[in-house]
């Protein structure tokens, strides 16, 4: 399995979305700060997750919601969690 996720971050409120085959162990790097663009971002929290049976389309997902639509699209899909937790864009 391939995953994409995004990550919260409780230190400025701000979303992450990656990409990986295991996605355990790289929460863990995350909250580690082995990740270079999260390090001083931490602590995250796992929001959301997608899971792929193929590379290219968990890929293609990844970019997808890192752009203009996509970031609009993850926005409605989380939109509960966001107004639970006071989120301002």
């Amino acid at each position: 399995m391939f995953y994409v996720y995004v990550l919260y971050s409780l230190k400025d409120r701000q979303l992450y979305t990656g990409f990986s085959p295991d996605l355990k162990s790289r929460k863990s790097a995350h909250d580690a700060g082995y990740v270079k663009s999260t390090k001083h971002r931490r602590p995250l929290t796992l929001i959301y997750y997608e899971a792929f049976l193929l590379e290219s389309d968990a890929k293609r997902r990844e970019l997808y919601l890192k752009g203009g639509n996509g970031k609009k699209d993850l926005e409605k899909i989380l939109e509960d969690y966001f107004k639970k937790n006071n989120w301002d864009k």
